[in-house]
């Protein structure tokens, strides 16, 4: 058996960020399958950096009649960033396929997906699913004759929700 000690020091230790997994589930779960079949399962290739983790409750002030001393603070919806997926340009067309299936579609190409973290031994640690994503805005690389740098390019995925799963 394991020290709980030492199972309460693994769960308060920082986890690194460079080590992470991003999936795609399959598209059928929101189109009909006709159009399903036109897209990719995954995307593949790996992603350098992921941003936009993360959600916002929109608060309004309320002045509360015969109250001088403080107003009150009311939730009014909330709402979910938009993930960014950067990766270098691969000769595949899988993101940029799935953008122009939601321009096609007047019901959007929704996909199901998760962000997972790793831990140092590359563990799943933590993972965030994302719900009802749609491929918002593609982004092509910067080009420049003048660098010898990798071409990026990037995906903003707009979605209803995010989920803890681990």
């Amino acid at each position: 058996m394991t020290d709980p000690l030492n199972r309460l020091a693994a769960l308060q230790e920082p986890l690194p960020k460079y080590r992470f997994l991003v999936t795609l589930d399959p598209g059928d779960v929101y189109l009909p399958p006709a159009q399903a079949v036109l897209l990719p399962l995954v995307a593949a290739g790996a992603f350098q950096e992921v941003t936009g983790l993360g959600a916002t409750l929109e608060v309004v002030s309320y002045a509360e009649g015969g109250r001088n001393d403080s107003v009150r603070q009311l939730p009014l919806r909330h709402s979910w960033n938009r993930i960014v997926l950067k990766r270098g340009v691969v000769r595949d067309r899988l993101l940029w396929s799935w953008y122009q299936s939601g321009l096609a579609d007047s019901l959007g190409a929704r996909r199901d997906g998760a962000v997972i973290l790793l831990d140092g031994a590359g563990v799943p640690a933590l993972a965030w699913a994302f719900h009802g994503g749609l491929a918002a805005k593609w982004t092509g690389p910067d080009l420049h004759a003048e660098q010898n740098a990798v071409a990026v390019e990037s995906l903003e995925i707009a979605h209803e929700g995010l989920t803890n799963v681990l």
